[in-house]
């Protein structure tokens, strides 16, 4: 399983835009995707259309109360997804008595890591917080998104300092990544900034930039990824060429005879939010492995 940490040290550069859209389409692409909400503001779980009531979430998952399996649910696009709610921000204040708080997610992850083939975790708006030290221990890929604003890419350097220096602390280091978002390539300054990411950013920004689109936020509005809402529109478009992108880019996977699926093809996800039901054993496969 690949998991990719979508961080940035500021809101409002299109990331939870991103995890959503980006978990879709690689779905849409065959993939088994999960999408983690690690946001105390849980815009990915209600851009996904998921109202949460008395199911359990990713507090409960990283406080150990139950495992990704017992609190992932299905969403539109074929997502299997950790929902979160508001209550995740006392889990900032609970770390100064936890021992090794962050750690908990990539303990939960390791069991749940043959079940998929990405783990998507949509990251607070800050890079050095309890819940983003989670996402970067148990990620292999640091996906900075950058916005292609004014001042967009002094703050996506600042994130890229902090992301080096925590890598530099882990005996198994995440790669970085970066990816542009919001662009319109009518504006001059768009365009200029955008070869001023590619400057300063090098071999780490994916050729893809995803651009401005009214179906995105009509898509959130709706509670869907804009695959779902409209499929030939641009926005998907560039979605798909971003996962296409991603996917060249990692490291070839394990043949299907080497992993084990906890999922069954059975219980793919349906096209609207439901708790999932537990797996059937796959007794072969694990005799296999």
């Amino acid at each position: 399983m690949h998991v990719l940490a979508l961080v940035n040290q500021k809101g409002g550069c299109g990331k939870t835009t991103t995890a959503i859209n980006l978990a879709a389409a690689l779905s849409a692409a065959g993939e088994r995707v999960l999408l983690v909400d690690l946001d105390p503001q849980g815009h990915a779980t209600l851009g996904l259309g998921c109202a949460i009531e008395d199911e359990p979430t990713v507090l409960d998952v990283l406080r150990e109360r139950v495992t990704v399996r017992e609190a992932v649910q299905t969403a539109p696009g074929g997502v299997w997804l950790l929902p979160a709610t508001g209550d995740l921000a006392e889990f900032e204040e609970e770390a100064a008595r936890t021992i090794a708080p962050e750690r908990a997610l990539a303990r939960a992850l390791s069991i749940a890591r043959l079940g998929f083939d990405y783990a998507i975790l949509d990251c607070p708006p800050r890079a050095d917080g309890v819940l983003a030290a989670n996402a970067l221990r148990a990620a292999d890929t640091a996906l900075l998104v950058v916005e292609s604003g004014t001042f967009a890419l002094q703050g996506a350097l600042k994130a890229l300092d902090v992301l080096e220096k925590t890598a530099a602390t882990l005996s198994q280091p995440f790669a970085v990544r970066a990816v542009g978002t919001m662009f319109d390539k009518r504006l001059k300054i768009a365009r200029e900034l955008l070869v001023g990411m590619h400057a300063q950013l090098g071999g780490l920004l994916y050729d893809t930039a995803i651009r401005t689109s009214v179906r995105l936020r009509e898509a959130a509005a709706a509670g869907v990824p804009v695959n779902v809402l409209d499929p030939a529109s641009r926005a998907a478009d560039d979605f798909r060429a971003l996962a296409a992108e991603i996917r060249g880019s990692l490291a070839e996977k394990a043949s299907v005879a080497e992993r084990v699926h906890w999922l069954t093809p059975q219980a793919r996800p349906a096209t609207s939010a439901r708790k999932l039901g537990p797996p059937e054993p796959v007794q072969q496969a694990a005799r296999e492995v």
